[in-house]
């Protein structure tokens, strides 16, 4: 998880008057997304803050029903809509929606299908046994594993063939009864992103969003210091390393330690899945990307996850390249599995890779 660090009310100087701004900060617990969301803001009084939480959170939940792959909500089409809609009917949806598929298949054409959204039948196959799972672990027991030959029989059932999106009319049809869609990938990320825009949209420059990990600041912070985002621990509380950058940016992590259950092998088995092995992917520990868009930094951070460290770098050039924008990204793997590069160094106990970009801009914690 990333944390934002320095949230804590405290006077401070405009850079553009001389207003006093003080720094603010409230979290909810229920806007969506099964998270903890979190805002910080720097402005002149409670009131003006509170005004601005309270957006932040209605489109935080407005997002969570739109991109919800498992309930449906009154007056909404939303993506349980598209889903139970395969092979039946196209489905007119609201333009976000549509942004954020079109958004998701450009992630799918540049990683060679690493990161697939269309893979919903095989997600859910594990889905259904983790939740399984970590009931059993509760009840003191190893959990049951699904066999190879439904994960074979669930990962045959995809392809973005078979979903049609029409821009102008705003429709999306699955034409394949069998296939689904699952955006846990990217939704996040991109609802952080679109809060954002929004935020900065009203003049909000000093603050940060963080929606359960997924951090996105909206500026320079107020009192002219960079920002410190924290990153997890895979093995413990508390911070890795520091990352300092300053300005907008966004930071989201990708880890083996959250969501997962004990097999009956004795292994641990978490929520991100290799569309190739059909399997939990095992090179990382964690994946952070550093980026200026929240849902890119969402989707590449499950993607690298995905990779070998090589592939993983070739695709960070290839997302350089096709967009022109700053990507960054931290690795934190076993001591076994670190690659052959000098910008990788120990802490605590694991190995932590990182581009070069980075070099000057990490503080470590052992």
């Amino acid at each position: 998880m990333l944390t934002c660090a320095g949230c804590s009310a405290q006077p401070g100087q405009s850079d553009q008057a001389d207003t006093e701004l003080h720094n603010y900060n409230n979290l909810s617990l229920d806007a969506g997304f099964d998270t903890v969301f979190t805002y910080q803001e720097a402005t002149e009084t409670k009131d003006i803050f509170d005004a601005h939480f309270q957006q932040a959170v209605s489109l935080f939940t407005y997002y969570n029903n739109l991109f919800d792959i498992y309930n449906s909500y009154e007056g909404m089409n939303n993506m349980y809509t598209i889903n139970e809609n395969a092979g039946v009917q196209p489905v007119k949806v609201d333009p976000d929606l549509i942004e954020m598929l079109l958004e998701a298949k450009d992630y799918y054409e540049l990683s060679d299908g690493k990161f697939d959204i269309t893979i919903g039948s095989l997600l859910k196959v594990w889905h259904e046994y983790r939740d399984a799972g970590i009931e059993t672990n509760l009840a003191g027991e190893p959990a049951a594993l699904p066999e190879l030959s439904e994960l074979e029989e669930a990962s045959s059932r995809k392809g973005w063939e078979y979903v049609e999106i029409n821009e102008a009319d705003n429709t999306v049809f699955i034409t394949d009864p069998d296939i689904s869609l699952d955006v846990g990938g990217i939704a996040k990320g991109f609802a952080t992103e679109k809060i954002a825009q929004k935020l900065n949209e009203l003049g909000i420059t000093n603050g940060a969003v963080n929606a359960g990990g997924n951090t996105r600041t909206l500026g320079q912070k107020y009192n002219g210091q960079e920002w410190r985002i924290g990153i997890q621990n895979p093995d413990a509380e508390g911070s890795l390393i520091i990352v300092k950058q300053n300005g907008a940016c966004s930071f989201v992590t990708s880890g083996d330690y959250e969501r997962y259950f004990v097999g009956t092998d004795g292994e641990k088995y978490h929520h991100i899945i290799d569309p190739d092995t059909m399997y939990p992917a095992s090179y990382f520990r964690s994946v952070s990307i550093i980026t200026p868009d929240s849902a890119a930094a969402d989707a590449l951070s499950t993607t690298l996850f995905t990779m070998s460290y090589e592939d993983g770098m070739k695709l960070v050039e290839d997302y350089r390249k096709a967009y022109n924008v700053s990507l960054e990204v931290i690795w934190i793997m076993s001591p076994d599995k670190a690659p052959d590069t000098e910008y990788c160094r120990k802490a605590g106990g694991l190995m932590v890779a990182y581009t070069p970009g980075l070099e000057d801009s990490l503080i470590w914690n052992n």
